[in-house]
């Protein structure tokens, strides 16, 4: 048989090209995408003001005097005056203390005094007999001499007695205990039927708590007790309006609402807590409407400096990397430029922009998939609408 001729296939890749040559397969050709449209982001412009650098200071609210009801004499409770957790004046009765056994002691120290008494008059007497006959020499000066001291020895008898019944007057007063200030009086730690005044017994009863106004105590670190007492020693210092102006202390409660009225440094501690580092602070803030109670949790917030034509921008506009802090600005052609920027305090959710920015220069909002010189459509959004702290839930 005649060899079978060896025919030569063409490569895939020359009939696939051949077939996008004919007539009518035009489709074959990759078209180009259109380009992306310009993307929209929200945009702030750069704000300039005096920005106060604010702290705040963990504290706990306490009366601005607390004073404890104390049993001072040892009986049986008979009675209670006052309504738990409600106020009290001062000189209201509280508590009433068996004063039975007091009044005991009283007429005893009644009898006592009576007998003082006569003795001393006896003594006296004897004395007035015998000083004209020891003149006389009818009696010897050894009997004038214990005439003398005999009177002496009933006299002081007798102040000796009068001092027991006013200590027998004042224990008795004790059984009536009255509210020393004017304040909200707590839960009692007895009730009327009970022994108090001696271990284990009750001997602080309660506690009387002046809560307007309302005072904290509160730590600050050396660093910025430091700051705090320049600027206030300034400000003493200062005639200008700033230090007319000064607001006080801010009082910002438990569940994050701030106290309406400010307040003021009222006692300092002597030395800071070489433990701990700390120095410990007490301030005094109105509490009118009594809605702030001692013992709560708290934070104070105080000025350190107020600096003059900061210029601020959201925290979020903000990208780092590498310890390098960059914004995008938006140009007048709607284009974005990386700018480096550095960085001064954060207030809330702002920073203070030191340098690399102008006033009323416009910035992104956004960071994330943006690139440097691409177009975008602004949407111009209100500064205090970012600026502005989140609610509390």
């Amino acid at each position: 048989m005649p060899p079978t001729p060896t025919v030569e296939r063409a490569p895939a890749r020359t009939l696939l090209a051949g077939l996008c040559l004919a007539p009518g397969l035009a489709a074959c050709t990759a078209a180009e995408p259109p380009p992306p449209p310009p993307r929209e982001i929200p945009v702030v412009e750069v704000i300039q003001r005096d920005q106060p650098i604010e702290i705040e200071m963990v504290g706990e609210t306490r009366g601005s005097a607390d004073i404890p009801i104390r049993a001072r004499v040892e009986g049986v409770v008979i009675g209670m005056h006052f309504t738990e957790g409600r106020r009290v004046q001062a000189g209201d009765l509280l508590y009433e203390i068996d004063p039975a056994p007091f009044e005991s002691k009283v007429v005893e120290a009644d009898g006592g005094l009576a007998e003082a008494r006569t003795k001393l008059a006896k003594a006296k007497s004897d004395l007035d007999r015998i000083r004209p006959l020891a003149e006389m020499n009818a009696v010897s000066q050894i009997d004038l001499t214990g005439a003398k001291a005999q009177y002496q020895a009933a006299l002081g008898a007798l102040r000796a007695a009068e001092a027991r019944k006013r200590q027998a007057e004042i224990e008795l007063g004790y059984t009536n205990i009255a509210a020393p200030i004017s304040g909200r009086i707590g839960i009692s730690e007895a009730q009327v039927g009970e022994f108090v005044g001696r271990d284990p017994n009750p001997v602080v009863l309660n506690y009387v708590s002046r809560t307007n106004p309302i005072r904290v105590r509160f730590a600050i670190d050396e660093r910025r007790y430091l700051r705090l007492a320049r600027r206030i020693r300034d400000l003493e210092r200062d005639d200008s309006a700033e230090a007319e102006e000064d607001p006080g202390l801010q009082l910002i409660l438990a569940d994050g609402t701030v106290h309406p009225h400010r307040g003021k440094s009222v006692a300092v501690d002597a030395a800071v807590d070489p433990e701990t580092g700390t120095f410990t602070i007490e301030a005094d803030f109105p509490n009118p409407d009594e809605i702030v109670l001692a013992g709560q949790f708290a934070r104070v917030r105080a000025i350190l400096e107020v600096r003059r034509d900061s210029l601020l921008v959201p925290a979020r506009a903000i990208s780092e990397l590498q310890g390098i802090h960059r914004v995008y600005v938006v140009r007048a052609d709607d284009t974005l430029e990386l700018r480096q920027v550095e960085l001064g305090p954060k207030i809330d959710r702002l920073r203070i922009v030191e340098s690399g920015l102008a006033p009323g220069e416009r910035i992104s909002l956004e960071v994330m998939r943006l690139s440097d010189g691409s177009k975008v459509v602004p949407q111009p959004t209100q500064f205090g609408n970012v600026a502005a702290p989140p609610p509390e839930s």
